[in-house]
């Protein structure tokens, strides 16, 4: 009994220990101490720095971030729940060093699913590696989005269970469902969970089908319900921040807009959802979701340290030099990017990889949607279109308009070549159970006798649209942006021009034609190593080796390019670089009033390093609040902001370079404080002409309000003996003590945002009124008073509530899934000996 028992663990182990060493290898720096410099982890940090700040000072997390965009909720850049369950993501990382843990996590998670498919352990290690190591993965996490590569990662988890329920394995499939939805809700990143529930709807839709067709509804409404317990389970324990972020979401540039902004002139235009352009930015071209099967299809990545360029040996070089340019001359020309897929724009930064899933991976998917039958084949297949479809964003218009404004929640993403991320779960899951069906299944080689001839049918068909693409696509695309922004090319010298686009294009050609020979032979490859199977020359478990040994050094050769071991830096000195302190922030960091803001003209939109020690005018996040974004939009984006608009945002200091380049901190000492009573009103009629008007008014003088609270704000009777000083000032609270004659409209250095703001007069609630199109006004009477403004969003509070509750009911389904599933094998078992 005791060995039977080992026999059974023994491979599972042997699993992990595979898991955690290629992760640890592939991340070797990681043991000497080093980290990755990840620019999307440090702007993370320097926005989070005030939050981590208090929270050291108070041992409490302030809801509201003062140091970025003039405030904005900090629930969107640091948010701490209550839970009952420990830090599971940790334990499936089993404590492994950043990044070798997310590697690691997406790993188990496949091998899990690979188990609850009921394929061999051998099968689902080599599916694991496949898709842990898939390119994707180390390029986005070279860029540090974390939260993204968690989702990655538990996504697999999450189908395992699903499937489990599926198949008939109710108590265990409850447990692994429920702690799936967990982890992948928790790892909060919305367009990879809603791109994972594109593919268990298409899975669930197959197996609902094929449960019609058997009569069997027992199995639906069971199915249904207990998939629908754990999705709402974990939704529930999630549920803190989702309901903050929706609730964000419409105060956002997500969540639409009021007005139109070209130029300096503005219109009123209300939408729902992101801008179409600005959510088809970083589409792919028709033919660029090839890069899962070529990694350089269209050039490889275009920023970062992984930049595919076209070398010394180029056309363009050589060209140039048929035209006697010397070569002195055209050297830094060799460092142009070849990349001409379709994130080479001006709005667009460009990749920083390709998310390449493994030739073999494509070619043994192709294999199984050949030989494999049933409704996950159907589900994953129509998941894999539709993601490729949704890849191409604004170059496939059609069908893409029609899904940005009629599927739900769609129009709230960006950066529709994300949407690859469904193919390289989907193709790693069919290329396993193919894998599974050829060599580990009693009828194997039947199978693969009686298919072998369509297999061929569906690589040749492949090929064929492969040299099609090579023959007919344009090699033109983006050349402008390449060669004119290129470091080394002569722009006084015209005549050039024809030569280097020449030279580009058939390098670029070149590049497409070395990918279809490598496509060729990994099919080559693949195909001779069935052929020998069927001649019995390779054992099955032979050639699955060989396949998986070749695939995982064809990923971890091309991963390399894009998370190489140089882009590690020493742990002490990776914050120290990002967050030096510059005389600047020295300068500045003399005054020691609690209110005050800096503008960084040479930081801009482009980093945190400003709000990482000052309350800052900009700073860089993907969602800022739609109102100052409009600001900034009208203001910031087309030169010189008004001096009055400066003021009002009580901006003291203003940092830019002078001609040596040097940081310089202008003083502004005409800013205006926290608050200030204003003499006047200027009453709007719609959202565009109060945007406009704060930019011609005399802001310390007169407020810029809708003119439907003008009813509300009452007569103002002009005191110049009137006062009000800021007594109190935290995240989360400001109090200020006012002084007047007459009633006043106090005006508050603050941005508005009703979603949580209380403003409240000696204790009375008070509204708060939109000022000067974003920032916040009081009506105060006259006499003394002591005015605060409050934030403590109900959302929040109810939402810490339900995310705790729901944490003991994860507990109690997944502790007790398990359990239940132990005691009801065991009873099976006893009676199978009676």
């Amino acid at each position: 009994m005791k060995s039977n028992w080992v026999k059974k663990v023994v491979p599972h182990v042997i699993a992990v220990g595979i898991f955690v060493v290629v992760s640890l290898v592939f991340c070797k720096p990681v043991l000497e101490g080093n980290v990755l410099s990840q620019h999307d982890i440090i702007g993370w940090k320097g926005a989070a720095q005030n939050a981590l700040d208090v929270k050291a000072k108070t041992g409490t997390l302030p809801l509201w971030n003062t140091n970025l965009f003039s405030g904005m909720p900090n629930y969107q850049i640091y948010l701490v729940g209550k839970s009952v369950l420990p830090d599971l993501t940790k334990v499936f990382g089993l404590g492994l060093p950043n990044p070798a843990n997310f590697l690691f996590i997406a790993c188990i998670c496949f091998y899990i699913l690979g188990l609850a498919m009921r394929l061999n352990p051998l099968t689902a290690v080599l599916g694991a590696l496949a898709y842990g190591f898939a390119t994707y993965n180390p390029v986005i996490l070279q860029a540090g989005h974390e939260t993204k590569m968690y989702a990655i990662g538990f996504m697999p988890l999450l189908l395992g269970g699903l499937l489990l329920i599926y198949n008939k394995r109710y108590w265990i499939g409850l447990a692994v469902a429920t702690l799936g939805a967990y982890q992948e809700l928790m790892s909060n990143h919305p367009q990879i969970n809603y791109y994972f529930f594109i593919i268990a709807v298409f899975v669930t839709v197959f197996y609902v089908a094929r449960w019609i067709r058997e009569k069997d509804f027992k199995q639906i409404g069971v199915a249904i319900v207990l998939s629908g317990v754990a999705a709402l389970v974990g939704l529930g324990a999630y549920y803190l921040s989702y309901a903050a972020t929706k609730e964000y979401n419409d105060f956002t540039i997500r969540g639409g807009k009021t007005v139109e902004i070209k130029g300096d002139q503005v219109t009123n235009n209300k939408t729902s959802g992101l801008d179409e352009d600005y959510a088809f930015a970083y589409s792919m071209r028709m033919q660029e979701p090839l890069v899962l099967l070529m990694p350089k299809a269209v050039g490889g990545a275009s920023i970062g340290d992984g930049t595919e360029v076209i070398g010394e040996n180029s056309k363009v070089i050589e060209k140039l030099s048929e035209q006697g340019v010397p070569a002195q001359a055209t050297a830094q020309l060799a460092n142009l990017p070849i990349y001409w897929g379709g994130m080479i724009n001006a709005k667009e930064v460009g990749t920083n990889g390709p998310p390449y899933v493994g030739a073999l991976i494509c070619l043994l998917a192709l294999a199984g949607f050949v030989i494999v039958k049933g409704p996950l084949k159907w589900g994953l297949l129509s998941a894999t279109a539709l993601g490729i479809i949704m890849s191409w964003g604004s170059f496939f218009p059609g069908i893409n308009l029609f899904l940005l404004h009629n599927l739900p929640l769609y129009n709230k993403f960006r950066a529709p070549s994300m949407a690859l991320v469904i193919p390289q779960l989907a193709l790693a899951v069919m290329a396993a159970v193919a894998v599974q069906k050829l060599f580990f299944s009693a009828d194997g080689k039947d199978i693969l006798k009686q298919h072998f001839k369509q297999i061929l049918y569906v690589f040749g068909g492949l090929m064929g649209v492969i040299v099609l693409v090579y023959l007919g696509q344009s090699y033109t695309p983006g050349l402008a942006e390449t060669i004119l922004t290129g470091s080394g090319f002569d722009k006084s010298n015209p005549s050039l021009y024809p030569a280097v686009v020449a030279g580009l294009k058939a390098d670029r050609q070149a590049l497409f034609g070395g990918q279809l020979l490598r496509t060729l032979a990994f099919m080559a490859l693949l195909l001779g190593v069935l052929y020998f199977y069927l001649k019995n020359a390779l054992k099955p478990a032979i050639a699955a080796v060989i396949l998986g040994l070749v695939l995982f050094v064809d990923l971890w050769s091309v991963d390399k390019k894009y998370l190489p071991d140089e882009v590690y830096v020493p742990r002490d000195s990776s914050d120290a670089m990002a967050f030096a302190k510059t005389p600047a922030d020295e300068q500045i960091l003399q005054d020691k009033d609690p209110h005050f803001r800096v503008l960084n003209f040479v930081e801009a939109m482009n980093g945190n390093h400003t709000a990482y020690y000052h309350r800052s005018v900009l700073g860089y996040h993907a969602a800022k609040l739609r109102i100052y974004q409009d600001i900034i939009d009208r203001y910031f984006s087309t030169g010189q902001p008004p001096q009055e608009l400066l003021n009002a945002l009580d901006t003291r200091y203003i940092v830019t370079q002078n001609q040596q380049g040097q940081l310089v901190t202008i003083p502004n000492p005409g800013a205006y404080g926290a608050a200030w009573f204003v003499k006047g009103l200027k009453p709007e009629a719609d959202a565009a002409s109060e945007l406009q008007a704060i930019g011609s008014t005399q802001l310390r003088d007169t407020a810029v309000v809708p003119q439907a609270a003008v009813a509300a704000i009452g007569t103002l009777q002009a005191d110049t003996t009137s006062r009000i000083q800021l007594t109190k000032y935290t995240n989360d609270e400001a109090e200020y003590t006012t002084t007047s004659n007459t009633p006043q409209f106090a005006v508050f250095s603050e941005v508005y945002y009703p979603a949580g703001w209380k403003a409240t007069i000696d204790g009375k609630d008070a509204p708060i009124v939109k000022t000067n199109y974003f920032m916040r006004g009081v009506a105060v009477p006259a006499g003394k008073h002591t005015v605060k403004l409050v934030f403590a969003p109900e959302t929040v509070q109810k939402g810490l509530t339900i995310s705790y509750i729901s944490s003991i009911l994860v507990m109690i389904l997944v502790l007790g899934g398990f359990a239940l599933q132990w005691w009801s094998d065991r009873r099976k078992s006893n009676k199978a000996v009676v």
